[in-house]
């Protein structure tokens, strides 16, 4: 297709990805109260101020007047753009699909199958010890003081570990994809793996907003098991496609050309027009002409 024939097929798959996200946001704005109880879950709920002294629980509020509006817009937002996310991303699939190939389509598949059940492992995970998080964070209040907390720092932070934890556990998909390309083999990632644990306890201890260990060890623990899965798959990759290579060509690979010069007989010139018969001129013209 033209160019813009490819911007007009953009712009209508935007167009529905935006409506169907706009669709399920108004649906998620009739249920933001249970929802914002749901995000608000981990944190340990105070009846009155006479309770929250110390670090036992927090009273969880809204601090200004506009916080229930928007707090009730980011929610309703992150549920509309989870919710739909199935149908805003086939509609990218089908607008890159057609300029990919058979064998990328096939890897593409592959990718999409195990970023979802990896991110939202990640996700889940972030959830369960969020609770343990928030008790350690609030632990450290001292006596005969209280925890009051705004209601929109309570969902940015659990919003934001949900997002980290399930990013971080796409590491190692990257890694497989960079192996699959040909870009990093198997026996070069195990030479990292000193570096790459550092690397994850490191990442773990400045990408998660808490400052226990908990929740750096809950993060960099998994992501360190998954990077070995990841080596172990690339170490057998790397083996099936040593096998290939040495078994020859497949029947739809081209071999490569030899384009070194070889001498030949010489060839005897040829005239370019056959020999004219006469040497006369027709009105000022020759035959040939």
């Amino acid at each position: 297709m033209p160019l813009v024939e490819h911007l007009r097929e953009l712009r209508n798959r935007l167009a529905k990805s935006v409506a169907v996200i706009i669709v399920v946001m108004i649906t998620a704005a009739f249920y933001s109260e249970q929802l914002m109880q749901f995000l608000a879950e981990p944190v340990p709920k105070c009846e009155d101020l006479a309770n929250s002294d110390g670090g036992n629980c927090a009273i969880v509020s809204f601090n200004t007047l506009t916080s229930p509006f928007t707090t009730t817009i980011k929610v309703s937002l992150m549920a509309g753009l989870v919710v739909s996310s199935p149908v805003w991303l086939y509609q990218l699939w089908a607008f890159v699909a057609p300029g990919l190939h058979k064998q990328e389509k096939k890897y593409t598949y592959f990718f999409v199958s195990v970023a979802v059940p990896l991110f939202a492992g990640g996700a889940y995970l972030a959830y369960v010890i969020l609770p343990i998080s928030v008790k350690v964070l609030l632990s450290l209040t001292p006596g005969g003081s209280a925890n009051i907390l705004s209601l929109d720092e309570v969902l940015d932070f659990t919003i934001r570990m949900v997002l980290i934890f399930g990013l971080a556990f796409e590491l190692p998909l990257l890694l497989i994809m960079l192996n699959m390309g040909g870009i990093v083999s198997g026996r070069r990632m195990i030479g990292w793996w000193r570096g790459v644990v550092m690397g994850v306890f490191v990442f773990g201890a400045v990408a998660t907003p808490t400052t226990d260990p908990v929740g750096m060890i809950a993060l960099s623990g998994p992501i360190i098991l998954l990077y070995f899965a990841a080596v172990a798959f690339s170490l057998v990759n790397d083996k099936r496609r040593a096998r290939k290579e040495s078994a020859g060509l497949a029947d739809d690979e081209a071999s490569e050309l030899d384009l070194t010069a070889e001498a030949v007989d010489p060839v005897e010139p040829v005239a370019a027009v056959p020999e004219q018969v006469t040497r006369g001129r027709v009105n000022g013209y020759d035959d040939v002409t």
